[in-house]
């Protein structure tokens, strides 16, 4: 396994390009609402990117091996839908979720994120699963720094999830980042402290567990895209982009518009490396 280490004049690239990809979260913010389409989303995403911002949107045509091109500019995930929601004319409603995932490029640099909305008035149990799918996400972010695993992360979320009632979707993972929408190393939701990878500084990938409400079992639809959950349970995912620092972790897609960051991750006293 080859993990690229990004330099500090790469990391001040991939800042900008994180940084723009929240941007297009807080610019849709406004607009997530009963009687929207997904489609529109993704109209109102794509001109912001290219217009706006001067980024490219990297699922647009993104075809890994296997895979017939991704016609969309983002990712938009309904309720029981995992990941990889093509937008669609279908109305949002009243109490949906929808998790919504951006990747722009800039300058060559990729940054990844995503967040889930609830449309309207959501649930008890649809606003449970998504603050406590938010808060796993940072309990693996907090695990980042020189000498740690990657299994240290997977764990961390993994045990607070199932300690809350849910499952852990293992089918998919965070991910290395940089030049490439997709790099080394993988960077598992569950498993056991003290195994696979060593973190050193340089290395820049994502955290984006999918929890689900009911069963861990899930499957594609026949877009080859959008992935499900089997017992159609409601499904959230929350992503940020993440370095190793000297001392720990700095996340690269925060922005102005971002959720605030859990009090427990405040409290750390190296929390955040910015």
């Amino acid at each position: 396994m080859t993990i690229s280490l990004k330099s500090a004049e790469d990391l001040a690239g991939m800042r900008i390009a994180g940084r723009l990809a929240a941007e297009v979260l807080d610019m849709l913010t406004a607009h997530v609402k009963p009687g929207v389409t997904t489609e529109e989303l993704d109209r109102l995403a794509h001109d912001h990117m290219v217009t706006v911002q001067g980024t490219v949107p990297a699922p647009l045509n993104y075809a890994p091996p296997g895979y017939r091109p991704y016609p969309k500019s983002i990712c938009t995930s309904i309720n029981h839908q995992v990941c990889h929601g093509i937008p669609n004319d279908r109305p949002l409603k009243n109490g949906d979720i929808v998790n919504i995932d951006i990747t722009v490029i800039k300058d060559g640099w990729h940054g990844d994120t995503s967040r889930m909305f609830i449309v309207g008035e959501g649930s008890i149990a649809a606003k449970r699963l998504c603050a406590l799918t938010y808060e796993a996400m940072w309990k693996g972010i907090l695990k980042v720094k020189p000498g740690a695993r990657l299994g240290d992360i997977g764990h961390a979320i993994q045990t607070f999830a199932e300690s809350s009632g849910f499952s852990v979707v293992r089918e998919f993972c965070g991910h290395g980042i940089g030049h490439k929408f997709h790099e080394e190393p993988q960077v598992l939701h569950y498993g056991r402290p003290g195994t696979l990878e060593e973190l050193v500084p340089g290395m820049v990938f994502t955290v984006e567990p999918m929890i689900n409400a009911g069963r861990r079992e899930i499957r594609e639809l026949g877009d080859g895209w959008t992935i499900v959950t089997k017992d159609r349970s409601l499904s959230a995912q929350w992503e940020h982009t993440v370095a190793v620092t000297e001392t720990g972790y700095e996340v690269l897609t925060l922005s102005a518009g971002s959720p605030a960051i859990p009090d427990f991750v405040t409290a750390q006293p190296a929390a955040l490396a910015v």
